[in-house]
């Protein structure tokens, strides 16, 4: 039940997201889903090998590449997810903020 409330949570997340930015593509409730499975596919498991690979790029920017895998993450959803388009990497970067912030806020009242 809570994963399904995740899903929700993480929707709604991508839609609202979706109509705040003008790059950012979410054609219909049955692509913003499925964004937000692959999402959460991709989150755990290709984001981890790539933080551990990007390690030293990681270490020389202090941490800042860490923005980019996530970009990266975003990018390669966007191509896996039809109907979902992201286009221009400062769009990427704050779709990802924006999705983040209201992922959080809405998850500690699942908590």
């Amino acid at each position: 039940m809570k994963l399904l409330i995740r899903l929700v949570i993480s929707t709604l997340a991508i839609i609202v997201a979706a109509n705040l930015l003008d790059g950012v593509v979410v054609s219909d409730l049955t692509s913003a889903v499925v964004a937000a499975i692959v999402l959460g596919l991709l989150n755990t498991f290709v984001k981890p090998v790539l933080q551990i690979l990007a390690l030293p790029i990681t270490i020389l920017t202090l941490g800042l590449f860490y923005l980019v895998i996530n970009v990266l993450i975003i990018y390669f959803a966007a191509s896996l997810v039809d109907g979902f388009e992201v286009t221009g990497f400062i769009t990427a970067l704050l779709f990802g903020l924006i999705v983040s912030i209201i992922s959080g806020i809405l998850g500690m009242f699942l908590d």
